[in-house]
């Protein structure tokens, strides 16, 4: 077991000491994560990050979105399949739409057009498929 002082991790929380007994394993990913953020402010330090956002050649976006972990990976890859699922619960019209829309990044007047209806039939079924789908989150 080793002694770590909350203070130093939590100083806007902790304003005097306050030591625990945490384990090897608690303390080892303690160390990566203090070892990931210096990493992180030593990019954006040598590349100069936070001066220019708008070079467009994605130093800046490399620098500044820090690496997902595979835990947020999975978490996110498991919600985006829960999505697909309740779009999928939908009527059948307003699932093809909503799916056409935004997974495949058709307009509204290419839909309408490719199932020769008017435009604001198309955009009111999926705007009442978001209501419903907004139930489930």
């Amino acid at each position: 077991m080793k002694k770590i002082n909350l203070r130093e991790l939590y100083p806007d929380v902790y304003t005097t000491d306050f030591f625990i007994d945490v384990t090897e394993e608690v303390m080892e990913t303690i160390r990566v994560a203090e070892r990931a953020e210096a990493t992180y402010e030593r990019k954006m330090y040598r590349y100069k990050a936070q001066y220019s956002l708008d070079c467009e050649n994605g130093i800046e976006n490399a620098v500044l979105l820090k690496p997902q972990t595979p835990e947020m990976v999975l978490e996110e890859k498991q919600f985006q399949e829960q999505v697909y699922a309740a779009v999928m619960k939908l009527p059948e019209k307003q699932a093809k739409r909503i799916y056409a829309r935004y997974y495949l990044g058709m307009t509204v007047n290419e839909i309408a057009e490719v199932e020769g209806v008017d435009p604001s039939r198309v955009r009111d079924s999926i705007r009442r498929g978001l209501k419903q789908l907004a139930k489930y989150f």
